[in-house]
């Protein structure tokens, strides 16, 4: 008999403790992986919303913190807070275009959407909007909806389509062309309009600002604040304190699942040790037969071994259905947003899945070694004559 089906028969001869052993390490790493692929490929996600946003500043009311920043990516409400006449005070400063955003939230066929109100002149103008179909808005007067393609698919909305916002029926004018970003799955609408219909008059939620020389950026920034005591944040700065605070809420989940395993792990060390004392007689017939400690303690080694692979694939399978399951009913804020955000594709990472059944297989021998050495350790003598 091989040395793999000697040790497949080993751990499959007791079924029920087998089963329960294997179910240990499938349920830990299937809650490890779950908390994994649910925050998805967050860094390149949140860069991407970075990139998309394409400005070099943001103005926040003052005082704003990194929850506001990270709404700002994610597309989610802000306070309006800033008035056009300090939007008409940064636009004013010579080299730099600033574009106002008001961010609101309505719902189209009873699913939450992002409604942007933007001038909509300097907005296309400041990140190089392109229609798919039908037009873009005339004028900052008109009473008309222009949305992102994801949008637009989502809700399966074409122009002459209206959707209902705050009670009113807005005709859609335009679908925009895909961008990547956040603006795929946002409704647009002129900032007059917006201003009217979330009673946001004279406000703002933040300002997009781009400037004509990089170098000159810490003279803008304080020409901003001068001009208008506002709060002004880089591109960079915001890039930096969203990527922390989201880090570390995933590696907390990702800990949080650790222990997980770490229970399961105890639970081979449990399986093993009593293993050992059943077969005994057994170790001592293969000391008999030739087998050296070394050929023991490896015939353990490679059951624990056997139950983080096995227990590592079935995890990886369970905590990606899992993923995909959850992830539509998370419920929406600017933290999930990024999760709900990386979808399905992102999830199925090839470096998650293996880096996961390793990570379960390492768990697994290591809480081999202890029973895997005291039954190595056992005298011929002792072990044949276990009754």
């Amino acid at each position: 008999m091989t040395l793999s089906k000697l040790v497949i028969r080993n751990i499959t001869r007791r079924r029920g403790r087998f089963v329960f052993t294997l179910m240990g390490i499938t349920i830990g790493i299937a809650s490890f992986v779950t908390f994994l692929s649910m925050g998805g490929s967050l860094k390149s996600e949140i860069n991407r919303e970075s990139a998309a946003l394409g400005a070099n500043l943001i103005v926040t009311p003052i005082g704003s913190c990194a929850y506001e920043q990270v709404s700002i990516l994610t597309g989610e409400i802000l306070p309006s807070n800033i008035t056009m006449d300090e939007v008409a005070k940064i636009r004013a400063i010579r080299g730099l275009s600033a574009v106002p955003v008001l961010t609101e939230k309505s719902a189209v066929a009873n699913k939450p959407v992002s409604v942007n109100g933007v001038d909509v002149a300097a907005m296309k103008a400041f990140k190089g909007w392109e229609i798919a179909k039908g037009a873009y808005f005339s004028g900052p007067d008109e009473s008309a909806a222009v949305v992102g393609s994801a949008a637009a698919e989502l809700f399966k909305l074409d122009t002459g389509s209206t959707i209902t916002v705050r009670g009113e029926s807005i005709p859609v004018k335009g679908v925009l062309k895909e961008t990547g970003g956040r603006d795929d799955v946002t409704v647009f609408l002129p900032l007059p309009l917006a201003q009217r219909l979330y009673k946001a008059s004279n406000k703002v939620s933040y300002l997009a600002v781009k400037v004509d020389n990089l170098a000159l950026t810490d003279r803008y920034v304080e020409q901003i604040r001068e001009a208008t005591n506002l709060g002004v944040v880089s591109d960079k700065q915001m890039l930096k304190s969203v990527l922390s605070i989201v880090g570390t809420v995933n590696i907390t989940l990702q800990m949080i699942a650790s222990v997980s395993v770490l229970a399961a792990a105890f639970g081979i060390v449990n399986t093993m040790l009593t293993a050992t004392y059943e077969r005994k007689r057994e170790i001592g017939i293969l000391q008999a037969l030739g087998a050296t400690q070394r050929t023991i303690f490896t015939i353990f080694l490679l059951e624990s071994g056997f139950y983080g692979i096995i227990g590592g694939a079935t995890g990886v399978v369970l905590g990606l259905l899992v993923s995909i399951t959850a992830a539509p009913y998370i419920s929406q804020n600017a933290f999930t947003s990024f999760v709900k955000g990386s979808g399905v594709g992102a999830m199925i990472d090839l470096k998650t899945v293996v880096g996961s059944i390793l990570f379960s297989a390492v768990v697994a021998i290591l809480a081999g070694v202890y029973p895997a050495w005291r039954a190595a350790r056992l005298s011929p003598v002792e072990a044949i004559s276990y009754e």
